[in-house]
This record gives C-alpha cells, sequence and structure tokens, in this order.
C-alpha cells in the first residue's frame, strides 16, 4: 500500500513586482509506523513512527531495522505486509533473535541529547557487524565533483518541490549505482541502505555514498553500519560525525561544490 509522494496546493506567489496565484507542489510528510515479529507471533509489536515521504516503505524498515543492529541482512525477514495506510510489518524469520520487550533505539541522534561521543562511538563499534577494507581503493576529485550533476538528473522530487533530501551510491568510477528521496535526510539513507540490503550489495566497501545536505552523527553511523569507506556531502558535518568517521577509517568530505570541497579525514582516497 503507497501512498503519493508529491500534493499540490494553490498559493500566492509574489515575484518581479506582481502578485500571482499559482499552483504549487510539495513533498509529501505521512508518518510510517514499523511492526515487527517473528514468526508465528501475534501480535506484532510498533517498534518505530518516522515521518516520510512515501515511496520505498519496504526498503525504509529494512534499512531502519539494519542500522539499528535489529537484523543482520534480508535473510532474517519472512515476509513484510501493509496492514493498514502507513503502516508496514515485518515478520522475522523463525529462530531469528530478538528482544522485542527490551528494544529501543540503540543510538544517539539528537544534538542535544547530552550522551558523550565516546559511548556514542562505542555503541557503533559494539554493533557493527562489516570491517571497512584494508586496501584503499582511490577515488578522483573530478569524479567526486561530477556527483552533483548526476544527482541533480536524478533527483526528480527535489526539482519539483525543492524540499526534500537525497542519498546516492556512486561506484569508484564515478557512475551513480542508486538514488533515493526523503523530507527526511535519516529516511533517504535507509531507503538507500535497504535498496541494498536487498540486492545483496553488503558490504558497500566499493561504493561511495552523497548526502545532499549536511553529514550528522547519525547519518554516518549508519554509513559505518553498511560498511561505506567514503562519504561525500553537500553541506557540513558535525564534530561528532568528523570523530567518527575518523575513528572508523572513514573519508568523509563536506561543502561539496563544482569546484571546490572540504577533505575532514581519510583524504589518502582521494585522488587530488
Amino acid at each position: 500500500m503507497e501512498n503519493k509522494s508529491i500534493d499540490k496546493v494553490n498559493i500566492h506567489r509574489f515575484k518581479e513586482g506582481k502578485i500571482q496565484e499559482v499552483e504549487d507542489e510539495l513533498a509529501v510528510e505521512l508518518p510510517l509506523e514499523i511492526q515487527l515479529a517473528t514468526h508465528g507471533q501475534r501480535p506484532a509489536k510498533s517498534i518505530s513512527v518516522t515521518m516520510r515521504t512515501p515511496g520505498n516503505d519496504d526498503e525504509l524498515a529494512i534499512g531502519f531495522l539494519f542500522t539499528e543492529a535489529i537484523i543482520s541482512d534480508n535473510n532474517n525477514i519472512e515476509s513484510f505486509s501493509y496492514p493498514a495506510q502507513n503502516q508496514i510489518r515485518i515478520i522475522l524469520e523463525e529462530g531469528t533473535k530478538i528482544q522485542l520487550d527490551q528494544l529501543e533505539r540503540h543510538f544517539y541522534t539528537s544534538s542535544s541529547c547530552g550522551v558523550c561521543s565516546k559511548s556514542s562511538i562505542e555503541a557503533i563499534y559494539t554493533n557493527t557487524k562489516f570491517d571497512l577494507p584494508v586496501e584503499q581503493k582511490l577515488i578522483s576529485r573530478d569524479q567526486i565533483h561530477g556527483f552533483l550533476q548526476h544527482v541533480d538528473n536524478e533527483q526528480s522530487l527535489f526539482n519539483r518541490t525543492g524540499g526534500i533530501h537525497a542519498a546516492a551510491l556512486f561506484d569508484f568510477d564515478g557512475n551513480l549505482i542508486a538514488l533515493r528521496e526523503d523530507v527526511g535526510r535519516h529516511n533517504a539513507l535507509d531507503k538507500l541502505i535497504g535498496y541494498a540490503i536487498n540486492n545483496q550489495m553488503l558490504p558497500l566497501h566499493k561504493y561511495v555514498l552523497f548526502l545532499s545536505g549536511r553529514a550528522s552523527f547519525e547519518l554516518i553511523q549508519k554509513a559505518r553500519m553498511a560498511a561505506i569507506p567514503i562519504v561525500v556531502a553537500v553541506g557540513a558535518p558535525s564534530s561528532l560525525a568528523v570523530e567518527l568517521a575518523s575513528d572508523s577509517g572513514q573519508t568523509l568530505i563536506g561543502f561539496l561544490k563544482k569546484n571546490s570541497l572540504n577533505i575532514y579525514c581519510g583524504h589518502e582516497r582521494i585522488r587530488i
């Protein structure tokens, strides 16, 4: 069951000294309730409600469960269904070991949470399934600058609404592999990782992650869970994002523009 991702409204637009009543397009934002159950268990337990742009909801749920270390891959999933509008139910294979009664969000996503960086980063290492590769494959700076045009060509919802984020996977030759959009940065990345899980691509050692906005700690930890070695963001990183990327051995780039970028750590992977 899937909702539309764009809504249309009438607005008054003031431009060049004139006011007009015109139709405008908005990115839809609706809640998605993720429910979880093991084989033979009823009823399912609601584990998360996230505000998202409808579309690729199965990827969003699978990516969320993986980056929260609740599942290790899609082999844990027996089936999924949509019991009602804006609900998705994931049924795990019999024998999958989880503690639903103690289930809670593992990672600290708010900048005001007050949790020290040491304990936050240790939580990542505790739950990460994959190591980063020892051999560091290189990507050229020119190829990274080329990401902007590739994303601009493919980011259809943003081009129509101007109010949505993108997460994209590129290979080391600069080819766009997949792109997902959502009003939430974390949702766009969960959708992308869910896509990778569904296509048996993990670990993502051979890919570069592009983020259309800033690079927060939460996004770097999701990338680290999937073993993505290079993260490139159009916006700024946070201090804890840089600390996590550096401690993890990842390359983190911010402020990507047509002719400039900042490398915060892991410059060895970038061919200047």
